[in-house]
């Protein structure tokens, strides 16, 4: 044999060496199940610090022995070499803000003893974290003074006493998810905090107003912040974004009023001529996510439009320097980074790929983010140029015990015609041309879309707990969903329950088409606006054996006033008593149960003001009167999302559990 053939045959060996390796080790790997719960770390908020030398982030976990999630601060270094944890993990602990010098990490967390939230201060270079003041109240935002003397917080002062106190209601918007019940008690407002004397004055007093997101100008002469007398929106749909001289006794002024957006922000340019925010759609489409950024002169005047070429969702930004943003754009099951240039509003996207990015921040010309994928759950990346760097690796050893399924997209005609996209994921054991059992599995929202990105949660990690079972998965992305524009988005304006469901059935029978799907072993399910549409699927359509339709309802007239979506209510569909027949109309799983015969699990929280659980008791009880098999499961103390990590494990356990009654695998 001569050289060359040696030569080649070598390298044959040693790729099928490498193939057979890698064919060994990915047998060798083993499935999920309901204990990886409490092995996910789940990263949030990132920050850069002002030197652009770390990043600070928070990072969650499920704590099995004392039943709650905790969190912890963490430090990365710039170049990834470095990382740690600043503190132990503890219940609450929140909000990683650094000193403008760089020295100190401020965060929230609840000390031994305190009542309440408090902000603690560490000093980078070691030392236990000390709090600041005795705080009395709920921090929901708070900001440093650009030359780290002073911090504005906002907060709400309403105290719990002793004894319960009758709860006064007078707001239009009464009721939200996080707060609760909104009282007059219920008024975050803004206060300014001498870092060296412990000094905290009231920055905004007016009782009739709601104040928050702090935001120092660069010079630190003054503060913008949104201010509304409603929770998030006033009855208009709008809030105000208003600045106000940092001192006590100033008074604001209005910049602007913006429809309120979905997850509000604001920055300032960092030559403090600019304030940066998202704006929202009117309140007609206020269900229907679409946020657009928006800069505005720190004067006031005629606000500017930087994205709306883009006709997608920005859900989140950084400015970068003073001539560009970095956005977030949600775009057809993908999250990606782009730059906006701020002279002439050209957008280029940065990174390429099937991926989830978010929360951008930057500091001394470094930008970093939070990234995920079909195989990965968040880490924090750095954004260079037209590249992705990876930081942080709290859950590769894990990931790499588990064979995933594979995530593939997909693309069909729903029965008028109108082009759908989703997503499949198969069973990692999955073999091609054999029919599997498939899960209908249905994002929440409507507005909101399955993407790629790997989310351990009540909400999204569904799909690859019933690929481990030897199910394909289907999530698709419904006229309604986010990620392909304001048209397709408001499809459903006003005609809940019927275009979605078309486009749902349209994606079980394309897999059945495709010899994907096996007909006779179809199950349905999803939580929030999921849990919504399981209930309208079941009572439009009996293909499906088995459903779960979890913080979902099927009587939309009786939820009006009892849900915290007024806005959206009285703007969609109009008020019960001018629009009665639509809200008939749209609650037809209820009024029309005994269509349903498809044996259905109820799940919901016992707080939940979101979608209350009389949404689901109702539906049990029609599904029980008609002798259809149903149960119903309420979470005790939980709200919309279920966090107790002992509840999480139980659905994680219960849903499959309910499936494999009616389906076998």
């Amino acid at each position: 044999m001569n050289a060359a053939g040696g030569l080649a045959a070598a390298l044959l060996l040693a790729a099928y060496a490498a193939h057979s390796s890698a064919a060994d080790a990915a047998a060798l790997r083993r499935t999920l199940n309901a204990d990886d719960l409490f092995r996910v770390q789940e990263l949030t908020d990132p920050q850069v610090s002002p030197d652009g030398l770390w990043v600070a982030y928070v990072v969650s976990t499920n704590d099995r022995e004392p039943d709650e999630p905790r969190t912890a601060i963490w430090l990365v270094s710039w170049d990834g070499s470095r990382r740690l944890a600043l503190t132990s993990a503890a219940a609450g602990t929140a909000k990683p803000r650094w000193s403008p010098d760089g020295r100190t990490l401020a965060f929230v967390a609840t000390s031994v003893g305190a009542a309440s939230d408090q902000i603690m201060l560490l000093d980078r270079r070691g030392g236990d974290a000390r709090q600041l003041i005795d705080a009395h109240g709920a921090i929901s935002a708070y900001a440093w003074s650009p030359d780290g003397k002073r911090i504005a917080i906002a907060m709400d002062k309403a105290a719990a006493g002793k004894n319960p106190q009758p709860i006064v209601l007078d707001a239009w918007h009464f009721k939200d998810e996080d707060a609760g019940y909104l009282d007059e008690r219920s008024r975050t407002h803004l206060y300014l905090l001498d870092v060296e004397t412990k000094q905290i004055d009231p920055l905004t007093t007016d009782p009739h107003f709601i104040e928050d997101l702090p935001a120092w100008s660069p010079d630190g002469k003054e503060i913008a912040f949104i201010r509304s007398t409603e929770k998030d929106a006033d009855q208009d749909g709008r809030a105000d974004i208003d600045v106000i001289a940092a001192r006590p006794g100033a008074m604001p002024r209005q910049i602007v009023r913006p429809y309120s957006p979905n997850r509000p922000r604001l920055a300032w340019s960092p030559d403090g001529t600019l304030i940066a925010y998202l704006q929202g759609l009117e309140p007609k489409f206020n269900a229907y996510m679409q946020d657009r950024l928006f800069v505005v002169p720190r004067a006031g005047g005629a606000p500017r439009a930087l994205t709306d070429k883009l006709d997608r969702a920005v859900t989140s930004f950084a400015f970068t320097g003073d001539s560009a943003i970095t956005i977030a754009v949600e775009d057809d099951g993908s999250n990606y980074p782009a730059r906006v240039e701020l002279a002439t509003g050209a957008i280029t996207r940065q990174v390429k790929g099937r991926f989830v990015i978010s929360s951008p921040t930057s500091g001394a010309g470094h930008t970093a983010l939070l990234q995920s994928n079909d195989n990965a759950f968040d880490e924090v990346y750095a954004l260079e140029g037209e590249a992705l760097r990876k930081l942080t690796t709290h859950n590769d050893a894990f990931l790499s015990e588990l064979a995933l399924g594979a995530v593939e997209d997909i693309q069909f005609k729903s029965k008028d015609g109108a082009e759908i996209h989703g997503l499949i994921v198969k069973p990692p054991s999955f073999v091609r041309g054999r029919k599997y059992p498939t899960l209908l599995w249905i994002h929440g929202g409507p507005n909101g879309q399955d993407e790629h990105s790997l989310v351990f949660d009540c909400y999204q990690f569904q799909p690859q707990m019933f690929a481990a079972r030897g199910f394909v998965v289907l999530s698709v992305n419904y006229r309604g969903s986010s990620g392909r524009g304001i048209e397709f988005a408001t499809a459903i304006f006003a005609d809940w329950g019927h275009k979605e469901v078309a486009d749902l059935l349209a994606g079980v029978d394309h897999l059945i088409t495709l010899g994907i799907a096996d007909r006779d072993r179809l199950a349905i399910g999803g939580w929030s606006y999921g849990g919504i549409l399981t209930d309208y699927t079941i009572a439009t359509d009996q293909r499906f054996k088995v459903a779960i339709s979890a913080g979902g309802s099927g009587n939309q007239l009786s939820l009006y006033g009892s849900d915290q979506y007024i806005l959206q209510d009285d703007n969609e569909l109009g008020p019960p008593w001018s629009n009665t027949a639509l809200w008939l109309r749209v609650s037809y799983p209820l009024l029309h149960a005994d269509r349903i015969h498809t044996p259905t699990l109820f799940i919901g929280g016992s707080r939940d003001f979101n979608v209350p659980i009389s949404g689901g008791e109702q539906m049990y009880q029609a599904l029980r009167t008609l002798a259809v098999p149903t149960q119903l499961v309420v979470y005790p103390d939980e709200h919309h999302v279920v966090t107790r990590p002992s509840f999480l494990k139980d659905i994680a356990e219960r849903v499959p559990a309910w499936i494999d009654r009616y389906i076998g695998q």
